[in-house]
């Protein structure tokens, strides 16, 4: 039987999970969720993407049972499931430590949920047999997990959550323990396990870059709620605040002050002394004078041989070479901190001048926390 052919067959297919209003407080006046609601329909791979402390890992513990709500519901299409115990729950789990028994084999670790689920042993054998098949690890089905490396086990973990059949996989941060050359791995290895089998997926990450592979509409969470849902392409280029900004690639994240709106749509902003043109991104139109923040990706900052007047004046102050391409960090005369990628030749302490198109600055309503050099900190 090839790896293709094997997909889960369901007893109670369900059409939509939902949080309804949840909160989850650890203390008096402290939350950790306040009035979430979140929806995973079936088929979907939902990336719940955030810093340490925003939420997302809660949210999981409480959908998975792991956790009691302070308030707020869990409903399996009409059926209420925040009463039931994590057993009764159907979902399939994995967490970045892997959590296998030292002392069991790899079939055995596999095989653990069925046993428990009181299915007969041959039954249980075979689909772990099959589901070690699917992660390509059959021919260590004998092996205890510390004779497998690091990559291996959480596949036998992603196994273990497959071969109950589950109607939903819930993932914490399952490759945050692995070097990055695994963690490519296994994130390839996850996206097929997820196409071949049909899954529904709720995953819990802080990588902008494993949420943008891996998910078919990214959850957004900033202090326990929820700042911004979508596709990945949609949160990609249409981050809604320079907190969701923060987390989508757009490094260069710092405070200016509003100078004027121009009729082209475009705005004009002050970096302590330099003019900069973007495109506002928050409700209304600030006032001048009024403070914002201001988003650029560091692949769309351009060197330029002119003197356009709209181009900034930088020193060039950290110069890393990355194969084809070069990182460097540049500061502008009122101390402003910018990245680029760039294949053009620049070293450490030269002067340049940067290019960057209006559109792809991104401007917001001051609303990030700003450090003394300037620079947005983009913490829950």
């Amino acid at each position: 039987m090839t790896t293709t052919s094997i997909r889960a067959t369901k007893k109670h297919q369900f059409e939509r999970l939902q949080m309804r209003n949840v909160s989850r407080s650890y203390s008096k006046g402290s939350f950790a969720l306040t009035d979430l609601d979140l929806s995973l329909g079936r088929g979907e791979f939902v990336a719940l993407l955030g810093p340490s402390g925003c939420g997302k890992s809660t949210a999981l513990a409480c959908m998975a049972g792991l956790q009691p709500l302070t308030s707020g519901s869990i409903w399996r299409d009409d059926q209420r499931i925040d009463n039931l115990p994590t057993e009764k729950r159907g979902f399939g789990m994995v967490f970045q430590n892997y959590a296998l028994f030292p002392h069991m084999t790899v079939q055995k670790n596999v095989e653990f949920g069925l046993k428990m689920r009181k299915v007969a042993r041959p039954e249980r054998a075979t689909r772990a047999s099959r589901t070690l098949e699917l992660v390509q690890l059959s021919e260590h089905a004998g092996r205890l997990p510390a004779q497998l490396s690091g990559g291996q086990q959480q596949r036998v973990a992603i196994a273990r959550a497959l071969a109950i059949d589950p109607e939903i996989v819930l993932m914490d941060e399952p490759l945050s323990n692995l070097d990055a050359s695994l963690r490519v791995e296994l994130r390839t290895e996850i996206k097929r396990l997820y196409q071949e089998r049909g899954l529904t997926v709720l995953y819990v990450t802080h990588d902008q870059e494993e949420a943008l592979s891996l998910a078919t509409r990214l959850v957004v969470l900033r202090a326990g709620k929820l700042e911004q849902t979508g596709t990945p392409e949609e949160v990609y280029t249409n981050p809604v605040s320079a907190y969701v900004a923060g987390f989508m690639g757009y490094r260069n994240l710092f405070s200016a002050v509003a100078s004027a709106s121009r009729s082209d749509g475009t705005i004009e902003v002050d970096l302590n002394g330099q003019r900069l043109l973007g495109t506002f991104r928050s409700p209304g139109a600030p006032q001048p004078g009024a403070k914002v923040t201001v988003a650029i990706r560091p692949e769309d900052v351009k060197l330029s041989a002119g003197t356009a007047a709209d181009g900034l004046e930088v020193i060039a102050e950290v110069v890393e070479y990355h194969g084809r391409e070069l990182a460097v960090q540049t500061r502008t005369r009122g101390g402003i901190v910018i990245h680029l990628r760039t294949g053009e030749q620049v070293s450490a302490g030269n002067d340049v001048r940067l290019q960057i198109s209006p559109d792809r600055v991104l401007v917001y309503s001051d609303e990030a926390h700003i450090d003394e050099e300037g620079q947005v900190k983009t913490v829950g």
